[in-house]
C-alpha cells in the first residue's frame, strides 16, 4: 500500500493502537515561523500509518504536532473575541457543559496552516473511503477547491473552533456535519496537559456497527497531540469480506478539575 491507501481485501488484524511515526520536528521551526514549520511537520507524517490506524481503530494520533508554547498561544486566542464569528454555550443547546467559539475568516496563521496542510493527505484517504463504500462524491487535492464547492452550496461560514472546559464540563456525543457537503475526516489538538492542567476530560469515540451494541474508545492524548477521526462514518470490513458503514460519534467526558482547551479542525464550512 502507498499514499494512504486502505487494504480491505485482507482486513486489518486487531492490535493495540500506536502513535503515528513522524519525522523529527525541524530544529529551525522557530526560524521559519510556526505556520511554515507546521506544514513541514505535517508533510513528514507517516500517512500510510495514519490510514492503517484509521482502518484498524477509527482514529490516528500524531504526537506532539504543536509545541507547548504553540499550544499556549492558540489557547490564549480564546480571550480575543475579534478572532471569532460566534460563541456557543453548550448547556443552552443541550450539547453538554462548557463553551466553544468558531473562528472567523481570515483564520489565524497556525489554524490556517493546519487546515490546509492536513487536507491534501486526508483527501486521499477520504477518496478511498468513498470508493470502497460506493459513494460517488470525490474530494479535490486542493482545499481551496473543496471550499469553493462548499461556498457555492451556501456553506460559507468557517468551522475551525476553540473549545473551553472547566470543572464539571463535558461534551455530549455528536457529529460535526453542518450542511450538504461533508468532508469525512476531522482533527483535534489537545492544547492543555492532562494531569497538570486538568483531570478527567477524556476524548471519547463510539462506533455503532449494524446489529451490534455501540463500542467505546477512550483516546489517550497529551498536550500538543493531534487526533484524526471520522466526522460521520467509516468503512469496516465484515466477516464475509463485505465493506459496510459504521456510524461514529465523538465527545469529551466530564472534567473533574482544572481547565482544558482544544483546537478543532473541520474541513467543510457551515451553512
Amino acid at each position: 500500500m502507498a499514499n494512504g491507501e486502505l487494504n480491505f481485501q485482507q482486513g486489518v488484524p486487531e492490535r493495540a493502537p500506536r502513535e503515528v511515526i513522524h519525522a523529527p520536528r525541524d530544529a529551525g521551526r522557530q526560524g521559519v515561523g510556526a505556520a511554515a514549520g507546521i506544514a513541514v511537520h505535517v508533510a513528514g507524517l507517516d500517512w500510510q500509518a495514519v490510514a492503517d490506524e484509521l482502518t484498524a481503530h477509527g482514529y490516528a494520533i500524531a504526537p506532539g504536532l504543536l509545541t507547548a508554547p504553540e499550544c499556549a498561544a492558540v489557547a490564549a486566542q480564546y480571550a480575543q473575541p475579534q478572532l471569532f464569528r460566534s460563541r456557543v454555550v453548550m448547556a443552552q443547546h443541550g450539547f453538554g457543559a462548557g463553551q466553544y467559539q468558531y473562528f472567523r475568516y481570515p483564520l489565524p496563521s497556525v489554524v490556517a496552516a493546519l487546515r490546509q496542510s492536513l487536507y491534501a493527505p486526508l483527501a486521499a484517504i477520504a477518496n478511498r473511503w468513498h470508493e470502497v463504500l460506493d459513494i460517488a462524491a470525490r474530494f479535490p487535492p486542493d482545499h481551496a477547491d473543496f471550499l469553493a464547492r462548499c461556498h457555492a452550496a451556501g456553506q460559507a461560514r468557517p468551522t475551525p473552533l476553540l473549545l473551553q472546559y472547566g470543572p464539571g464540563d463535558y461534551n455530549c456525543l455528536h457529529q460535526d456535519l453542518y450542511g450538504e457537503h461533508v468532508f469525512p475526516l476531522q482533527a483535534a489538538i489537545l492544547l492543555s496537559e492532562p494531569g497538570a492542567d486538568f483531570e478527567g476530560g477524556e476524548f471519547v469515540l463510539t462506533e455503532q456497527r449494524p446489529r451490534m451494541q455501540s463500542r467505546l474508545e477512550v483516546v489517550p492524548l497529551k498536550r500538543g497531540d493531534l487526533v484524526i477521526f471520522p466526522v460521520n462514518h467509516r468503512p469496516v470490513q465484515g466477516a464475509r469480506g463485505n465493506v459496510y458503514r459504521v456510524a461514529m460519534r465523538h465527545g469529551v467526558s466530564r472534567l473533574r478539575a482544572g481547565s482544558r482547551h482544544t483546537l478543532g479542525i473541520i474541513f467543510h464550512d457551515a451553512t
